[in-house]
């Protein structure tokens, strides 16, 4: 990752390699594309690859621009941590080994060369001017489609609705694209499903299309589908230095072993007591940080009948059982349903 993105306005397939490989060997590295619309005047975003093992948005992006529909307005498309998909055997790494973390780079100092290519999206961005900017990932676990958004808002539920039934409202700040765009314009992450799977594939295809092509997306007027709404995620990981494992016993030589069937249970409310692994009760392996910056893994988890489990009700998402993805990034997320009477808030 050099630092520069690398800029293309694509006037048709002919453009496009026939492949995704090629796509991304043609670019070689961050790129941002430009698609012509109906309309000059407007203009929305995708961002996707921000992570190099999540494919499933640059599939839909590369499938639909072989279809030479135009867009409604005129589109941008960043495609972020090229480099890490395409290193063999491809979209293996999430990053680079030693590197950063593109998705959590988009906030000063930006540092490094990731540091260099966020700034440098940011501008691009400023100078597009879209009316709104959807982000396309995938989980390494077993998950439904979702949204995620800083602001929950009319305009969020507008566009997590386009792909999925379900949204995150968080207010953790970890440096991500969405969260930087949201100073500028609506922006929502998509989380399309687990990596691999046909089905997350068409959830970001079939909502691209729609993003892409409508006249109007309406971002003033809720959609028409109500939405599950999760709010407050708590990021557990494991404390730095905790030797992790997945398995369905305790693994010899980790600190923490994590049950190898735990994601079954994203989005699922465990009751107190549901069985998280099992851990060495000298060294405590968790760490929770809500929104302020508060550890409070020891209100949610603890010691019981010989294992880890939860201390209370709670809902986990983002599971995964992927030991690099668990150490790069988190364990899960804990959310809470936010009640339909109970009024959201309405700002980050």
């Amino acid at each position: 990752m050099s630092g520069t993105i690398r800029r293309l306005e694509l006037a048709g397939p002919a453009d496009v390699a026939p492949d995704v490989e090629g796509f991304l060997r043609a670019l070689g590295g961050a790129a941002w594309l430009r698609v012509p619309g109906r309309d000059r005047s407007r203009a929305r975003m995708v961002a996707t690859l921000l992570h190099g093992n999540e494919p499933s948005g640059v599939r839909a992006v590369h499938a639909w621009l072989q279809t030479a529909v135009r867009p409604a307005v005129d589109v941008h498309f960043f495609l972020g941590a090229v480099e890490a998909a395409l290193a063999p055997p491809g979209f293996a790494y999430r990053s680079l080994p030693g590197r950063a973390d593109l998705n959590r780079c988009f906030r000063a100092p930006f540092r490094g060369a990731e540091g260099a290519v966020a700034r440098e999206a940011l501008a691009l961005l400023d100078a597009a001017g879209p009316e709104a900017v959807v982000d396309l990932h995938n989980n390494t676990g077993h998950n439904p489609p979702y949204g995620v958004t800083p602001v929950l808002d009319v305009a969020a539920r507008r566009l997590v609705g386009l792909f999925a039934e379900r949204l995150v409202h968080s207010r953790l700040r970890l440096g991500a694209l969405t969260e930087a765009a949201r100073e500028r314009c609506p922006s929502v992450t998509v989380e399309c499903g687990r990596v691999g799977d046909p089905a997350a594939d068409a959830v970001a295809h079939r909502g691209l299309a729609r993003f892409l092509e409508a006249e109007r997306l309406e971002l003033e007027r809720d959609p028409a589908q109500a939405l599950q709404i999760l709010a407050d995620p708590v990021r557990v990981r494991a404390r730095d230095g905790v030797r992790l494992a997945f398995a369905d016993r305790p693994a010899a030589g980790a600190d923490l072993t994590v049950r190898q069937d735990i994601d079954r249970h994203n989005f699922e409310r465990l009751g107190p007591g549901a069985p998280i692994g099992w851990a060495e009760r000298n060294t405590w392996p968790l760490e929770a940080n809500d929104e302020a910056g508060r550890d409070v893994s020891r209100e949610l988890f603890g010691w019981i009948d010989g294992m880890l489990r939860t201390r209370r009700d709670l809902i986990p998402i983002m599971m995964t059982t992927d030991p690099s993805a668990a150490l790069q990034d988190c364990l899960f997320y804990v959310v809470r349903e936010l009640e339909e009477a109970e009024p959201g808030p309405v700002d980050g």
